[in-house]
């Protein structure tokens, strides 16, 4: 069974990008842009406040006829968050974010913050697993094994 740990490993460079609760909007969706990501961890102080999304800024800013420029990330980000382990099965992940409807999770190693993991790195790593099954199933069917 795949954990977070090994989802971890094949995102590869280890980075988190993040931003602090009082920079503006703007910013965060800048950064988000730059970075290519969905969302950034939101830290102030070395610690976990929330999660900034793409979502958040559709539904939180746009809707709501807000400026990106005048309104700052902790007025809208998401603050209930759900966190695993690096040892959490994928499947379990899997569970949480749906149950949750969450798109992102923030991964915690002994209670420090080690990465985050998207629906987008699940379902990638699901697929992998699966070609790789199905593989496995075809060699043995066509006697490669023998």
């Amino acid at each position: 069974m795949k954990t977070v740990k090994d989802v971890l490993e094949a995102k590869g460079n280890g980075q988190i990008w993040s931003i602090s609760s009082n920079a503006s909007v703007f910013e965060a969706v800048n950064m988000m842009d730059e970075k290519n990501v969905g969302a950034l961890l939101v830290i102030d102080g070395g610690k976990l406040v929330g999660i900034i999304a793409e979502r958040d800024i559709a539904r939180r800013l746009v809707l709501k006829g807000r400026s990106s420029r005048d309104t700052i990330v902790k007025d809208i980000m998401t603050s209930d968050l759900y966190g695993v382990s690096s040892d959490t099965a994928i499947e379990k992940c899997l569970m949480l974010m749906t149950e949750k409807r969450v798109r992102h999770l923030p991964v915690f190693e002994n209670d420090h913050l080690v990465g985050v993991i998207s629906i987008g790195n699940i379902v990638k790593s699901v697929i992998i697993k699966q070609d790789s099954i199905i593989e496995n199933l075809q060699d043995y069917i066509l006697g490669k094994y023998i």
